[in-house]
C-alpha cells in the first residue's frame, strides 16, 4: 500500500488531497466519539457546505453514522482507519520528519501526529493517545513509572486503555514531583492515580508543594513517609514528562519578579522536572523540588517526552539538545519547526 501511495502522489496529487481530507474527517469523528457538523467544521477550518458533502459521502459508504445528536464513526469506519494507520504518516509526509528528528538526536523513536495541538483539541487528544501507546509499548510488569503534570499528560492519562496483557498489577505509577497549586486535573498526583487505575497498576502520591524553601525541603527530607515515596520515584525505570515554555512556567509557578528576570536573563527557553534549560539544552536554573533530581533523569532507562504546538518548538528542541530523551511524541506544528532548525544547523556545518 505504501508503494501505491507513492505512485498516487506523483500521478494523482489531487486524489491525495481528497484522501487526506477524508481521512482527517473520519479520524476526528473517531476521536470525538460523537460530534456535530458545525463543531467539526470549525475545528477543521472547513465550511459546513463542504463538510456536509464529505460526510454525506462517508455516510453513504457506511463509514459514519449520523444521528440527531451528531455524527459518530461506524465499525466499518473504525476498521478502515485501522487499515490506513500504517500508511497515514506517509500520507501526511510525517514519516520522513520523524526519521530526520530521530537520526539527528539519536532517539529510539519519534512519533509525530498531524496538526497543531495549540489550535485543535482533536490534535491534543491524538497527542495523548500516541503518548499512551508509546508508554505501553515500553512498559513491563513490575516497572515504576514517574509522570509529571500538565494538560498534555492529563490527556495521555485519559487515553490509556486497559491492556489485555501483560498485567501491571505489580507496577507502580508515581508523580515525578510535587504539585504546582493548579487545577487538580493536571497535577502529577492526579495523573499518576488516573493512569494507574486505567491499567490496573499501583500508585503512590507525593503530597508536597512543587516549589520549596530550603527549610521546608530539609524538614520534608527527614520525614520517613515522604522519604519512602521519594526513593520509589527516584528508582523509576521510565519517566514520562511534558515540556514547558520557560516563561510560561515562571508564571504558573508564580515566581517573584527577581527570580523570573534571572531565569530570562540566563536565556532559559524550556522547563521540565523543575529545571530550566537554554537553547543549547544546558541547565541554567534549578528549582528546589522534592522528587526527581537531574542525576535520577540521567540514569533512567527510558525517558519519554510529550509536547506539541508551534510555540513550544523551541522548548522541545532545547530538551532534545539536553540529550536524555529516548522517545519523543510531538505534533506536526512543532516537528516542522524542529526539522527546519535541524536543516539550518546542517547547512551551517556543511
Amino acid at each position: 500500500m505504501r508503494n501505491l501511495l507513492e505512485i498516487q502522489k506523483q500521478l494523482l496529487p489531487d486524489l491525495m488531497e481528497t484522501l487526506k481530507r477524508r481521512y482527517t474527517i473520519l479520524h476526528q469523528i473517531m476521536l470525538s466519539d460523537i460530534i456535530g457538523r458545525r463543531t467539526l467544521a470549525a475545528s477543521l477550518d472547513m465550511t459546513e457546505r463542504v463538510l456536509r458533502a464529505e460526510t454525506d459521502l462517508l455516510k453513504s459508504q457506511g463509514l459514519i453514522e449520523i444521528e440527531s445528536v451528531g455524527m459518530r464513526i461506524s465499525p466499518a469506519g473504525r476498521g478502515l482507519l485501522d487499515m490506513l494507520e500504517p500508511v497515514a504518516k506517509s500520507l501526511f509526509g510525517l514519516d520522513e520528519l520523524e526519521e530526520k528528528i530521530r537520526t539527528a538526536y539519536g532517539l529510539s523513536k519519534v512519533i509525530v501526529v498531524p496538526g497543531d495541538c495549540e489550535s485543535s483539541a482533536f490534535t491534543k487528544r491524538e497527542l495523548g493517545r500516541a503518548g499512551a501507546r508509546a508508554l505501553l509499548g515500553v512498559m513491563r510488569e513490575g516497572d515504576t513509572v514517574a509522570v509529571t503534570g500538565g494538560t498534555t499528560l492529563a490527556e495521555m492519562a485519559d487515553q490509556l486503555t486497559p491492556p489485555i496483557s501483560p498485567s501491571y498489577k505489580d507496577a507502580w505509577i508515581v508523580p515525578a514531583r510535587g504539585g504546582l497549586g493548579e487545577s487538580m486535573e493536571i497535577q502529577a498526583n492526579t495523573i499518576a492515580s488516573t493512569m494507574a487505575k486505567r491499567i490496573g497498576a499501583n500508585y503512590r502520591l507525593l503530597h508536597v508543594p512543587d516549589l520549596l524553601s530550603e527549610d521546608a525541603y530539609q524538614s520534608l527530607a527527614l520525614d520517613s513517609n515522604i522519604g519512602e515515596i521519594v526513593r520509589l520515584i527516584r528508582s523509576s525505570r521510565i519517566i514520562v514528562h511534558g515540556i514547558g515554555d520557560a516563561m510560561e512556567m515562571t508564571r504558573r509557578r508564580k515566581l517573584d519578579e527577581l527570580t523570573t528576570a534571572d531565569i530570562q536573563g540566563d536565556g532559559a527557553v524550556a522547563e521540565s522536572f523543575g529545571y530550566y534549560f537554554n537553547e543549547e539544552g544546558k541547565v541554567v536554573h534549578t528549582m528546589l523540588t522534592m522528587g526527581l533530581r537531574l542525576e535520577d533523569i540521567l540514569r533512567t532507562e527510558v525517558v519519554i517526552g510529550i509536547a506539541g504546538g508551534g510555540r513550544k518548538a523551541k522548548a522541545i528542541h532545547a530538551m532534545l539538545r539536553f540529550g536524555q530523551e529516548d522517545i519523543l511524541v510531538t505534533d506536526e506544528a512543532a516537528a516542522v519547526i524542529i526539522g527546519k532548525e535541524i536543516d539550518e544547523t546542517a547547512s551551517l556545518i556543511g
